[in-house]
């Protein structure tokens, strides 16, 4: 460290500042990075410009460079030239020591400077290049390589410039290096550079560089970020690179990785799955050494994992396992079937559209392994979808052209109606929950009532055969003769089942991927049998090769890139929902990059007509890996994270809400004492809207008095007098929205609609542009009301817990279910006990009530154990009760059709009070808190009385007006949760709305 060495360091480092603040980029690296010789020449042809000019010449270069003689920079040099020629007289004279120079200290000062106000926005820091250049000296490597690692942090456009600077010799350079302390620092550089730019992967493994991440992983002194931040380059190495994947083998890591599944972090239990997958995606060797190493087994253990990204990485990673095989032997179908049959079992009903998508790929890469045997399936389904469409015996061999293949919903429908016609006797076909393929050994044969034998819905109520048009019915099969389900193995209809269940998901993504996935092996089938029927030889499989294990074609495996620009067709984005805490409430918060998804109509049939004569589709693919890299690509240093910006708009947006919200408690406070004192009444009408079709269920704002009105398959929003939005909820034909809730109302809320084949969907953004966050099947046993013939059915019923962010749904099915909406997966079942179907749901401070059918109310203690939850059953009903709340001070209100309405102690078994209407109800509902419940009744009225005496409030006819009409036949009403209001939806289409007066 000379005088002479360190000015020529810190020339260097300001004429490669010089020019790369000047020069346009690729003239920066053509001249200053590509070569030492021509890097060294234009160095010196930058300062002997600046000398030159001093003296009136003009230097002249090839090619032309701007003018960089007055650049600011010179005069720094000037500074250190000046400091390093002061010390020259104590050296010669004194033989002093030389004292350093102070430039790299003040320029690392100067980079931090401009990183606690750097932004996009702004010019980039013109210390940026020295800052590269101290990464070689070790006295400020560990000062520079953490500035470097912040500015990085700030985003992809921050490792661009950084590149283009020349970074990357630098920090391949430092991997050689042993200094523990360095290792965060590095390993975080690395995973920013490798999320936006993946092709560095070769560098990486051509100089051995990768092994420097190995250890990182293996380091037990790394904190578990750290950690994730090796596995992600790891993955990074590894993702579709063939000798990548060679070194990661020969270098264990399936080992270490599968030893590292225990830790605690979702992110990098996430990237430990997802490594894997990389790894053997495509790789036989990699597969082999993952089964010695019972690598699914391992990975199976996160299926159940809390995070949805977590267990989404998990199925792709099962996936690519199964798609990795080569060469097919009894050994790996038999291991894949497991697999796949598992997967099937655990993940069909999870809540999170990100996994199902992964489960949709990973039964692609099943039915590409045994292309024959699922095409012979869906050969027979198809001829007995047609047989029973046309009633004749005719095949679909001599009409292959103009065939089209029946959706899962289509099939619902005619199977029900075929057993409408019928009546009851035969054998019971499989029902229950999508678990039934638990209970479905391989050996076992499903099979269903022939069509002559008499069956179903007669003893709907008490045989499963009312399970018949239901989504668990697709998923085993139970909906199909014995013409399919008695001829193929299980396990295939393990598969088509899931497929279809899939096809009719209630995320219009995750329902059209599977039915790309039907329609091409549907297709694949037709084109074969075109081919056969063209050269005159037709040859149906044996039963014999229906159950063989014959080698099948090369399965289609989609290509995941990282990336900015991720492929338009079904670009995926998660709708996870996280737990957050905000203003001293449990709130229910969404990504703000979620993408807008309009429901649609995707249930459409798909015709043969669309495909190539070739036979070829295109594969289904996910962008999931694209979307999981963009972490590390986002801002990841959050010190102080948990600080709020008092001065942000989101900030100043919230304290609004939260100020409403009091001002909102507070007047409804003063209403219900005025109702409780007799001075108030709730006879104001604040408008009657006419809608396209009869309104089925309202629910109110509990801050606003925003009312969503739900028809039979569309939701609308009544703001003041008028729709103010309207959008259809995509459900199916045959399906109905039975229940609305809205959730994390203290803030922007979300709202959700469950209808009655037990699909649930939630939006947000429904006060203006509504966007569908994510739908799952809650209950899948749910038959829709359209179909369930006589047996009577209230749907699917929701209830909301804010605190818990939990969701509970019970219906016309033997449990009522208990979601967890910030993991999507599902709590537990509380076993009902009961044959009737549930009818209403309320829930308090940690006590579940339900109604049902035949008049019993019951009380579940959620957090026990399902066995032990019901505390208490009421049975002083003798019909069905139609609306249930429980208030305050451990007040639970029930009302039921024959106009009785008891007030309960959940404390005691009897009731408290019991107030008589003398009219049989309509339609009844009771106010979450006032003391008063509404009535519609025969006399063709909405009374409202009082809860104390049960005395009539007052009556409401008429339509206010001049020439008011007579209210229509109401059969819906809502009070508001939180104000003295209450609207009506009648069947000639007409929603009114009332609200409190003093008088």
């Amino acid at each position: 460290r000379t005088m002479l060495g360190e000015l020529n360091w810190i020339f260097t480092a300001i004429t490669d500042t010089i020019a790369w603040n000047t020069l346009p980029r690729d003239t920066f690296q053509k001249l200053f990075r590509q070569d030492l010789l021509v890097a060294s020449l234009f160095r010196n042809f930058l300062l002997a410009e600046r000398i030159m000019k001093s003296n009136d010449c003009t230097p002249v270069s090839q090619p032309k460079l701007p003018p960089t003689h007055q650049h600011p920079m010179w005069e720094a040099w000037d500074l250190a030239v000046d400091i390093c020629l002061s010390q020259l007289k104590n050296i010669l004279g004194e033989e002093r020591t030389y004292v350093p120079s102070s430039f790299f200290e003040e320029q690392l000062t100067a980079f931090e400077v401009w990183l606690s106000h750097g932004c996009e926005e702004r010019s980039p820091p013109e210390q940026l290049p020295i800052v590269l250049q101290v990464l070689l000296s070790q006295a400020h490597r560990l000062r520079a390589l953490d500035l470097l690692g912040r500015f990085l942090d700030l985003g992809p456009w921050a490792v661009n410039l950084a590149l283009s600077v020349g970074i990357f010799p630098y920090v391949l350079k430092l991997l050689q290096s042993s200094a523990r302390e360095l290792r965060p620092l590095l390993v975080f550089i690395w995973a920013k550079i490798l999320a936006v730019d993946s092709s560095c992967q070769q560098d990486l493994v051509r100089d051995q560089s990768h092994k420097y991440f190995l250890t990182v992983l293996q380091d037990p002194a790394m904190l578990p970020q750290h950690k994730t931040w090796a596995v992600f380059v790891l993955s990074s190495v590894v993702q579709g690179y063939k000798q990548g994947q060679d070194e990661a083998v020969a270098g264990n890591l399936i080992s270490i990785c599968l030893n590292e599944m225990e830790e605690a972090d979702p992110v990098f239990r996430q990237w430990l799955a997802i490594c894997l997958g990389t790894l053997w995606d495509k790789h036989e060797e990699a597969r082999l050494r993952a089964t010695r190493c019972n690598a699914p087994e391992s990975l199976e253990a996160l299926l159940v994992d809390p995070a949805p990204e977590v267990r989404a990485a998990a199925v792709y990673a099962l996936g690519t396992f199964i798609n990795s095989c080569s060469e097919r032997t009894e050994h790996a179908n038999t291991l894949d079937q497991n697999i796949a049959t598992r997967l099937l079992q655990k993940m069909l009903e999870d809540g999170s559209p990100l996994v199902r998508k992964e489960l949709v790929v990973t039964m692609q890469y099943v039915v590409n392994s045994f292309p024959n045997n699922f095409m012979s399936l869906m050969r027979a389904i198809a001829e007995e979808d047609e047989s029973a469409s046309a009633g004749t015996g005719s095949t679909m061999l001599g009409k292959a052209s103009s065939m089209t293949r029946v959706s899962s919903e289509d099939k619902l429908s005619r199977q029900m109606m075929k057993q409408r016609r019928s009546v009851a006797g035969g054998p019971p076909s499989l029902s229950g929950s999508v678990t039934e393929l638990n209970r479905m050994g391989d050996s076992s044969i499903l099979t269903t009532p022939k069509r002559g034998r008499k069956s179903v819905i007669g003893l709907a109520g008490v045989g499963t055969q009312h399970h018949v048009a239901s989504l668990a019915s697709l998923a085993s099969m139970a909906c199909y003769g014995p013409g399919v389900t008695s001829k193929f193995k299980p396990f295939y209809l393990r598969v088509v089942g899931g497929l279809m269940v899939l096809e009719r998901d209630p995320d219009s993504e995750v329902g059209t991927m599977a039915r790309q996935v039907l329609d091409t092996i549907y297709n694949k089938m037709v084109v074969a049998e075109r081919d056969r029927k063209g050269s005159g030889v037709f040859r149906s499989l044996s039963q014999a090769e229906l159950h063989s294990v014959s080698a099948p074609g090369s399965p289609a495996k989609p290509s995941f890139l990282l990336g900015e620009s991720p492929p338009g067709h079904n670009t995926t984005l998660p709708a996870s929902l996280s737990k957050s805490v905000t203003g001293g409430q449990h709130s229910l918060t969404l990504p703000s990059d979620l993408a807008s998804r309009p429901a649609q109509a995707w249930m459409a049939r798909s015709s043969v007509s669309d495909i190539a004569e070739d036979g070829k589709e295109q594969a289904v693919r996910t962008t999931f890996l694209a979307w999981s890299a963009k972490h590390f690509s986002s801002k990841l240093m959050k010190l102080g994270e948990d600080m709020v910006d008092m001065e942000s708009e989101e900030y100043w947006a919230k304290q609004w809400l939260y100020e409403r919200n009091e001002k909102i408690k507070q007047r409804a406070t003063a209403e219900r004492n005025s109702m409780e004192e007799g001075s108030g009444r709730l006879d104001v009408q604040l408008g009657v809207v006419k809608i396209g079709q009869a309104p089925s269920v309202l629910a109110y704002s509990p801050y606003t008095s925003s009312l969503a009105v739900a028809t039979r398959d569309s939701i609308l929003l009544v703001r003041d007098k008028e729709v103010s939005t309207s959008w259809g909820n995509g459900n199916s034909r045959v399906s109905q929205i039975s229940s609305l809730e809205f959730c994390n109302s203290h803030e922007r809320g979300l709202l959700v609609a469950g209808s009655d084949d037990g699909c649930v969907r939630v939006w947000r953004g429904w006060e203006d542009t509504p966007h569908l966050v994510t739908g799952w099947s809650l209950l899948p046993e749910l038959v829709p009301q359209s179909l369930a013939g006589s047996r009577v059915s209230h749907g699917l019923q929701l209830a909301w817990s804010q605190t818990g962010q939990m969701l509970v749904g019970a219906g016309d099915a033997k449990t009522v279910r208990l979601w967890d909406c910030s993991a999507e997966v599902r709590l537990g079942d509380l076993p009902t006990q009961s044959d009737s179907c549930v009818t209403a749901l309320d829930m308090d401070k940690g006590v579940l009530a339900a109604s049902f059918g035949d008049g019993q109310i019951k009380l579940f203690d959620y957090r026990a154990p399902p066995t032990s939850a019901r505390i208490m059953a009421f049975r002083e009903h003798k019909q069905m009760v139609l609306s249930l709340k429980m208030q305050e001070n451990g007040k639970l209100v029930s009302g039921c059709t024959d106009g009785v309405v008891k007030v309960w102690d959940i404390r005691k078994q009897s009731s408290m009070s019991t107030l008589e209407t003398n009219q049989p109800a309509v339609s009844l509902d009771i106010h979450q808190s006032a003391p008063v419940f509404a009535v519609w009744t025969s006399t063709q009225n909405i009374s409202l009385h009082s809860l104390y005496e049960g005395k009539v409030l007052n009556q409401i006819r008429y339509h206010e007006g001049l020439l008011g009409n007579r209210l229509g036949p109401v059969n819906c009403l809502r009070f508001h949760p939180t104000l003295v209001q209450l609207a009506a939806g009648s069947t000639d289409c007409h929603v009114s709305r009332y609200s409190y007066r003093r008088y």
